[in-house]
């Protein structure tokens, strides 16, 4: 049934690109696409690049180096995800506008007017800043994962015949780390497609604000599916890049005993140079900006705390942990479906469950919603013969919203509880079954407890991917019911900053002690 629900929105997009007409289409390929493509292109490849950079060099740093407050790093480091950048983005603009607390500091303390462009963070390059600073945990956290398995005796032969921690760093870790640096990258590419709010509010016209401007600016929703399907080849075009540039090679142990890297003491100048870097990415990516949302909070906590923004917390909490839930039900069905039985069936439902999370909020809304009201318009009869008005019933509520949440963050609890078996592996559960116990008290009494770590994790971060979410809600939630994420967007929108720092706020602090639970997990899961 998952299965069918997320290939039903992709399909119906791909299908209707090649039949149906839309009258606006000739008009946005000649005069708009162009501009998608380029701003599109310009924003992926420069926040690919600079990830790369500092989220593999803040890896190896992390995991061949000891130096000052490196055990709060290690976890730190991965705070910038629970800012999302939208938010990251109105914050920057707050702080360094005409009337941020920089401007307005080098006015009335040292008399210094400065030009409002270099100031001026709405731009492209603006956009950049913020996607690399707020995503590159992503390249971080795998590539970290993966470093600090790998064996010692690797670096230490590199050391003993000369090289230098640069060469080291450039001619042995990069290459060895490849596949989890392209893993990590792609999702923090396919994070810069999806998004909408940042590149909405800097006017950076991608794919994700031209899909909602022709859809409700210009109520063209045929054009609407024709541009994402446009986005779901570039989708699909990165998807194949990242294996073409994974390759085949692998880098495997010839012996068994593994020694995992042993940290390097750091002393004076370097040491210090160490924590510097680490502690000013750490800084822009979550310090700063959470600093100056708690200011704001504190300066509007009384206009906005109200018995309606309480709503907004219960709304993003039950949507955020009944789509958690769901998919972590679906995505051990799946994954116990897999691996009980190796088929083509079992490894294309796997494939499929993966798929949602490489299509941008944008389009699987864009899908769902015409799946969802086609639905509606088939049970139109079955309504009338129940005594009520023929409407739109699925595709006006939160059972659509949920459903699209599902489709989206399915691969991220199915990726976690899919590693959760491979690590447990068989012999358990057959030793159960022979024993008389059937599959669902094996999974109950045996499976759930040893993957338990697994099971957490995958309902962690599908719980801060939605609680973050901003364009499936924005599209797809029912009328008058809002979230924390879109009561910010809307107060930047408007241009009342200040006033969306409170949900703001609770979205980064909800988030963050999520992210720490996550990461004490993770510590204690074996390896």
């Amino acid at each position: 049934m998952i299965v069918v629900l997320i290939l039903m929105p992709n399909i119906t997009i791909l299908l209707n690109f090649f039949t149906e007409k839309a009258e606006n289409w000739g008009h946005i390929q000649e005069f708009i696409l162009p501009d998608l493509l380029k701003n599109t292109s310009l924003l992926m490849v420069f926040t690919g690049v600079l990830s790369i950079l500092i989220g593999t060099s803040l890896a190896w740093l992390v995991s061949a180096y000891d130096f000052p407050m490196k055990r709060f790093f290690k976890w730190a480091l991965i705070l910038p995800l629970a800012i999302p950048p939208y938010i990251a983005g109105y914050t920057y603009n707050g702080i360094l506008n005409y009337t941020g607390v920089i401007q307005t500091t080098l006015r009335n303390q040292w008399g210094i007017e400065v030009d409002q462009k270099y100031f001026d963070i709405l731009t492209l390059p603006g956009a950049v800043f913020i996607f690399t600073l707020f995503l590159f945990p992503y390249v971080y956290t795998i590539t970290r994962a993966f470093l600090a398995n790998q064996s010692a005796s690797i670096v230490e032969n590199a050391r003993l015949l000369g090289r230098n921690a640069w060469e080291v760093y450039f001619r042995i870790v990069l290459p060895i780390s490849r596949g989890a640096i392209v893993g990590g990258v792609s999702l923090v590419l396919l994070e810069v497609l999806n998004d909408y709010g940042l590149v909405q509010y800097f006017g950076v016209p991608t794919f994700s604000t031209a899909i909602f401007q022709t859809w409700f600016g210009m109520n063209d929703l045929t054009s609407a599916i024709k541009l994402s399907a446009t986005l779901m080849f570039i989708v699909f075009g990165i998807l194949i890049l990242e294996k073409v540039l994974r390759g085949r090679k692998k880098y495997s142990y010839a012996s068994a005993k593994v020694r995992p890297l042993t940290p390097v003491r750091l002393n004076g100048v370097k040491a210090w140079t160490a924590f510097s870097y680490a502690f000013v990415i750490f800084s822009l990516g979550f310090l700063i900006p959470f600093i100056q949302l708690v200011d704001w909070m504190f300066l509007t906590f009384g206009k906005i705390a109200s018995p309606e923004f309480t709503s907004l917390l219960t709304n993003s909490l039950i949507v955020s942990f009944v789509g958690a839930a769901m998919i972590v039900v679906f995505a051990v069905i799946i994954a116990n479906f897999a691996r009980m039985h190796q088929s083509i069936v079992s490894k294309s439902a796997a494939r499929v469950t993966i798929l949602g999370y490489s299509i941008p909020g944008a389009v699987i809304a864009v899908g769902i919603s015409t799946v969802f009201i086609q639905i509606d318009q088939w049970l139109f009869g079955f309504y009338d013969w129940v005594g009520m008005d023929p409407t739109l019933v699925l595709s006006t509520s939160l059972f659509m919203l949920i459903s699209a949440y599902v489709i989206r963050f399915l691969a991220i609890g199915y990726n976690s509880i899919e590693s959760g078996f491979d690590k447990v592996g068989h012999q358990f559960t057959e030793a159960s079954r022979m024993l008389g116990m059937n599959v669902t008290q094996t999974f109950f009494k045996v499976d759930a407890r040893m993957i338990r770590g697994s099971l957490i994790s995958g309902f962690i971060l599908a719980f801060i991917e939605i609680l973050k979410e901003l364009p499936l809600t924005l599209i797809l939630r029912p009328f008058n019911f809002d979230t924390l994420s879109t009561k910010a967007f809307q107060y930047a929108s408007d241009e009342q900053i200040h006033e969306a720092s409170l949900a703001s706020i609770i979205i980064v602090i909800i988030s963050g002690i999520a992210i720490y639970i996550f990461h004490q997990v993770l510590e204690k899961e074996p390896n």
